[in-house]
Order: structure tokens, then C-alpha cells, then sequence
């Protein structure tokens, strides 16, 4: 299902290849290797200071002495230097946010008991200074424009954090009771059973003081958004008569006052019953930019579109409806007559814009710069996250149409490693459909000699690959291996209708296109038919459990998180509304036929490649249970195989040891058997 592209994009090593290429790096370089990526900084949140003289951002590290991802704050300047830590190193702080007068800068940290809560730098120097004391943890927060109050997302807090607060003690969780269910949607992932506690919106007064709450009900409330004034704030919401049944949020608009008794009124900007987010103000206060889904009966399938509303509700206007393509954070301009956001395109990420009247779409970064986050600055200038094949994420500015580095988080890594050499490919599958995808090939490639090919599927399947720096695919190429990273029907970037392709046919038109991806690599001289390999993790998982009953080609396989007998996740995991919006309800005849139609499970008996299963013991994204179905049917059949199960680990294998040691696990699998 909907996939972490991280650590849970498994890597694999060679254990012998007895092959000239693998032995023909620069003296002065080497191949990077698995401890690599515990060297490495993940560069992300861009933030433009108010005068546009700096630029903040945020740089995980996975840190194997701590067993822990370790975050911290740096900035750097925007016209080019030497980026300064604003963060210690043994406390995790993320989520930059300057104020709109200059003063502070903002972040999250956990620094305080273990709740996360919104801290201040000022400026002109000194120690972090905590601004919010809330019993539960602070989600997100939004500087008002005067710097004078933020906005918070919190939680309910549970009657035992607010018992601990008002003691002013720290909360230690007990040992729970049972969990009292009444919902239709009562799981998460990273979360586990849910109860009736929402999120929603409070004010906190920098000044001090206790932060008010603002919105309330049984709906979750999110991504606030101040007017230009400061006296209203949007959100995202669905308070739609049973939430837990659709996927219909809207764009609202609350005055920011707090009312002694009650909530202040709610404004509906938005009426689509597709879902509305990430609303942006536009400078004069009138008008709310947001993405938009218009087709939403094909729900997680669906383009999600730009659109701009009245401030006042009434009136929407969708600009992209010929782009057909995915946009996310979506921004006004300063001078409020062109809006910003994120395009992705056929295995690329632009940073774009377009006029608020409508027109044409400019691509102002494009191609191999893969933009994955961004900011305005006051004078037009942008912060920008970008990645290349060569480069993983680091800090560009643009400006006057120029693109350049600023932040240089992974240089002295890099410059000692050989990377493979990335080419994005062409194909059609077997039923003439093109298909596009990007070949890793191993470094000190030679044309004319065959590799042992690994398939590796995204997960999703509303993603896609692009061309930004893949750790993974890196990785293995750097072992010898010709890596193939196909977008299939199912990938976003290609428009809805591609993506669409496989609604109620799970691996049967994405299972045509991946291998054709195969077929491509060996019709091109490059794969060893004899020696390939597939991997996948999330719905790339269960593609590949669907490859597995449909072709003895492979020599060996690791399913990660994979669907198996689809209809022991109803119930089980957090997809109510995809289960039933895309397959029915199981227990009904015709609905049932689908879902067993579907199942890899039923195809069972025609697997004969040695297969690796691999989940998370807390995964309610897809269910453990999926792969130790998996597991013993394999066992029982006599097919080659071993389940690996990481403990408190959800969708994503976060915890650094169990990354590592996952790594090892691929190594010993696959190079055995290719």
C-alpha cells in the first residue's frame, strides 16, 4: 500500500561477482557501502529568513551509537558561505520556522519531558527558550504575522497527561486498559487502536501563558494557515457526517479569537467532494490557493489538481484540468499574481508556476533537479531542496533564474565514492503501452558484458521513481548489480488514467510493465537473463508476490510488507476506505469474487523462486500477518524460504540497528543466489 520511499527501499550486495567491471574503480575512489548511509545527512524544510539573508533547514542522521534518527537545525547564508549549526547535536530539534519580524527563529524538539514543544532562538544569540508547555506534544505550528502568537496542532490530550500536567509532573505512561472501540476507521499506522481523540487547533500567545483551543468536535483538524492580517486562520478538515468513511476534507476558515465558552465559528471555503488541502493566503487576504481532487470516486488514483478559492466560499476555480499531473504546496507569489508549487512529471519533480488567472506552466527547476521541498523568499528569491542522480538532498537557492548550491551537507562523503551512472529509459509493454523507468548501472559499466539484474518495484502504487539521488539503487549497482526502477500503470506522473490502470487489477497490467522493464534491460544487452532478481516493499511487496505466481524467471526474491490473502487485512488495517471504495465489502458475493480474484494467495502453488519476507511487528499499514501467510505457505509448499519480523518497528524500518541489520539480511540472500 502507500509506501515509505526510505530505508524500507531495500538494498542488496553481491557476495562474489566474478566480473572485471566490479574490480575497475578509481584508485582514489570507492564503491559506497551499506555503513555509508549512516554517514549520510538527510537535508530537508527550507526556510528563507524575513529579510532573505539566510536560509534555515533541518539534517537527520541515523545514528547507530544512539540506535536513533537525530535531527537538527542549521542555516546557512543565502548568498553563499558556510553553513553554522543553530542546534546541539545530542537533541533533536526539526521543523524550522522563522518569525515574520526576524527576531526568533522557531523549531520542534522533544527536549522537555519527551512531549515535543515549539522552541526559540533569538537572533541576536542565546540558549533555546521553550514557548510552549502543553500536556501532549505540539504536531505543527504557523507563526501569526505579527510574531506576536503561533497556531498549534495538538491532540486531546489523554485524562493521565492532563492529570501529570496539572501536577506539573512529566507523564509516564502506565501500563494502558483496554481499548473502548466505536469507530469505523480505528487503526493507524505509527499509532495503533484509535480512540475518539482529535487533533486540533490552539493559540499560544508568545508572551506566555497557556495555549487556548480554538476548533473542536469529532473531526481532525490540519495544516493552519494564517490570513495576511493575522485574524483568521484556514485549515484542512473533514467534518463530513462520518469522517471515517471518506476522504473528503475541506478548506475552512476560523477568526483567530478565542471564545470563553464554545468555538468561534467555522467558515466552509471549499464544497468539492473530493479532498481540499494545504490551503496558502493570498497577499491581499481574499483568495485561498489548495490542491484539489475532482474525480473523487477514484479516490488515492485521482490527480490532485491546483485550485483557488474565495476566502469568503462560493466560489472555486481548478487551473491545471489539462495538466492532468500531480501538485503539492502550492504558494502565492508576493506580489499575488502567480502561484507556485511542486509538479511531478513523468519521473521528474519540478518547481513550477503559473499565472492566478490561468495560462501557461513554467518550469522554473526541472529535469535531473528533483525539487523535494521549498520556500519564498521576500524578494523572489527561493529555497529549494534539491536532489540529482549524483547528489542526494542539499539547499539550492534560486534566483534571477539561477539555481545554485548552497548547503554542502554530504560533500566530503562524496567526494571519495564512485556512483553508478543513472539512465532514464523508454520501453512499451507487451500490450504497447509505453512505459518509462531508470536503469542503475554498475560503475565502471561495460557495454557488451551482462549484469545480474535486480527488479525493484516502488511501492505505493500511487508514486513514482524519479530522478533523485537513490541511496538503495546506489548501493546496489556499486555491488555489481544492473538495478531497474520501472514507474508501471499504478505510478503517478504519468497522468490518471495510467495511474488508474490498475484499479480492481492489482498485478495485472503493472505485472505486463515490469517486465517488460526486464525484458528491455536484456534486449539492450545489459541484464543476464539468468541471473535476475525482485524486490519490493509496500504495495511494491505485493506486486512482487504477484510476480512470484506468474513467472519462474527469477533466481530469487525479498517481499517486504506485501499484501497476500487480501481479505484478512479488513478489519485488520488502517485501508477501510480503500478496501471497500475500490474492492467492496468482502463478506457480499460479488465483492468477494474480486477479492479473491486478486489474492496472490490463491496462486500460491505456482511459486517456486527462494523468497525473503520482511515486515514490521507494529505495521498496521500492511499487516505482519500478510507475510507470515506468506512464509508458510512457501514453507509448506517446499519453496526456499526465511521471514525476518523487526520488533516495534511500523510500515517503515526506522530503528538504525534493524536498518543495518536488514541490509545484512539482503546481502546474505541475494548473494548466495545470484
Amino acid at each position: 500500500m502507500k509506501a515509505l520511499q526510505s530505508v524500507t527501499s531495500i538494498t542488496v550486495l553481491v557476495a562474489v561477482l566474478a566480473v572485471n567491471s566490479v574490480q575497475a574503480a578509481d584508485d582514489h575512489q570507492q564503491r559506497i557501502t551499506v555503513d555509508d548511509y549512516f554517514r549520510l545527512g538527510q537535508v530537508s524544510e527550507p526556510q528563507v529568513s524575513p529579510e532573505g539573508d539566510w536560509i534555515a533547514y533541518t539534517v537527520t542522521r541515523q545514528d547507530l551509537d544512539e540506535d536513533a534518527s537525530i535531527s537538527r537545525v542549521w542555516m546557512v547564508p543565502a548568498a553563499g558561505g558556510d553553513a553554522i549549526p543553530m542546534t546541539g547535536a545530542g537533541l533533536s530539534s526539526w521543523q524550522p520556522r522563522w518569525s515574520p519580524d526576524g527576531r526568533f527563529l522557531a523549531f520542534l524538539s522533544e527536549r522537555s519531558d519527551g512531549e515535543t514543544q515549539v522552541w526559540t532562538l533569538r537572533r541576536v544569540g542565546g540558549e533555546a527558550e521553550q514557548l510552549t508547555d502543553t500536556p501532549q506534544s505540539v504536531k505543527d505550528f504557523a507563526w501569526s504575522p505579527d510574531s506576536k502568537r503561533v497556531v498549534l496542532v495538538l491532540q486531546d490530550p489523554t485524562q493521565e497527561q492532563l492529570d501529570a500536567f496539572q501536577q506539573g509532573d512529566a507523564y509516564v505512561p502506565t501500563t494502558p486498559g483496554p481499548w473502548v472501540i466505536d469507530r469505523e476507521l480505528f487503526k493507524a499506522d505509527y499509532v495503533g487502536y484509535l480512540d475518539r481523540r482529535r487533533t486540533h487547533l490552539y493559540l499560544q500567545d508568545v508572551a506566555g501563558g497557556q495555549a487556548v483551543q480554538l476548533t473542536g468536535g469529532d473531526y481532525d483538524d490540519d495544516q493552519p494557515a494564517w490570513s495576511p492580517d493575522g485574524k483568521r486562520i484556514a485549515f484542512s478538515s473533514n467534518r463530513t457526517e462520518d469522517p471515517d468513511l471518506n476522504y473528503n476534507t475541506d478548506i475552512w476558515v476560523v477568526k483567530a479569537e478565542p471564545q470563553a465558552d464554545g468555538f468561534p465559528p467555522l467558515e466552509q471555503v471549499t464544497t468539492n467532494p473530493g479532498a481540499d488541502d494545504s490551503p496558502a493566503w493570498s497577499p491581499d487576504g481574499r483568495s485561498i490557493v489548495h490542491t484539489s481532487v475532482i474525480r473523487p470516486e477514484t479516490h488515492l488514483y485521482a490527480t490532485q489538481h491546483l485550485a483557488i478559492s474565495s476566502a469568503a466560499g462560493g466560489d472555486t476555480r481548478v487551473l491545471t484540468t489539462k495538466l492532468d499531473r500531480m501538485i503539492f504546496r502550492p504558494r502565492f507569489a508576493p506580489n499575488g499574481k502567480t502561484v507556485w508549487f511542486l509538479l511531478e512529471d513523468s519521473g521528474e519533480q519540478n518547481l513550477a508556476r503559473m499565472p492566478v488567472a490561468g495560462g501557461a506552466v513554467e518550469r522554473l527547476v526541472r529535469g535531473q533537479d528533483i525539487v523535494r521541498s521549498y520556500d519564498l523568499g521576500p524578494g523572489g528569491e527561493v529555497a529549494a531542496v534539491v536532489s540529482r542522480p549524483d547528489l542526494p538532498e542539499e539547499v539550492f537557492l534560486l534566483k534571477n533564474g539561477q539555481l545554485s548550491q548552497r548547503s554542502r551537507t554530504n560533500a566530503e562523503l562524496l567526494k571519495n565514492i564512485r556512483l553508478a551512472k543513472v539512465v532514464k529509459v523508454q520501453f512499451k509493454s507487451s500490450d504497447g503501452t509505453p512505459v518509462e523507468g531508470f536503469v542503475y548501472q554498475p560503475p565502471g559499466f561495460e557495454k557488451g558484458h551482462r549484469y545480474p539484474t535486480l527488479l525493484r518495484i516502488h511501492g505505493g502504487p500511487q508514486s513514482q521513481y524519479d530522478a533523485g539521488f537513490f541511496y538503495d539503487a546506489q548501493l546496489l549497482a556499486a555491488n555489481g548489480y544492473l538495478v531497474l526502477a520501472p514507474n508501471p500503470r499504478g505510478s503517478t506522473g504519468y497522468g490518471m488514467d495510467f495511474c488508474l490502470a490498475i484499479w480492481q487489477d492489482w498485478g495485472g497490467p503493472d505485472y505486463l510493465d515490469v517486465m517488460a522493464a526486464v525484458d528491455d534491460a536484456i534486449d539492450r544487452g545489459w541484464a543476464d537473463p539468468d541471473r535476475l532478481g525482485v524486490m519490493g516493499w509496500s504495495y511494491g511487496g505485493i506486486l512482487t508476490n504477484h510476480v512470484l505466481t506468474k513467472t519462474h524467471r527469477f533466481k530469487a526474491a525479498a517481499s517486504g510488507a506485501g499484501e497476500f490473502l487480501y481479505v484478512v487485512n479488513y478489519g485488520h488495517d488502517q485501508y477501510l476506505r480503500w478496501w471497500e471504495q475500490e474492492l467492496g465489502q468482502p463478506w457480499k458475493p460479488e465483492s468477494r469474487k474480486l477479492w479473491e480474484r486478486l489474492s496472490p494467495f490463491n496462486e500460491a502453488e505456482k511459486i517456486t523462486t527462494p523468497t525473503l519476507v520482511l515486515g514490521g511487528k507494529e505495521d498496521w499499514n500492511v499487516p505482519i500477518i500478510n507475510g507470515e501467510q506468506l512464509y508458510l505457505t512457501l514453507k509448506r509448499l517446499g519453496v526456499e524460504t526465511e521471514l525476518v519480523v523487526y520488533p516495534d518497528e511500523s510500515h517503515g524500518i526506522d530503528t538504525p540497528s534493524h536498518i543495518r541489520d536488514l541490509y545484512q539480511r539482503y546481502l546474505d540472500w541475494f548473494g548466495k543466489r545470484l
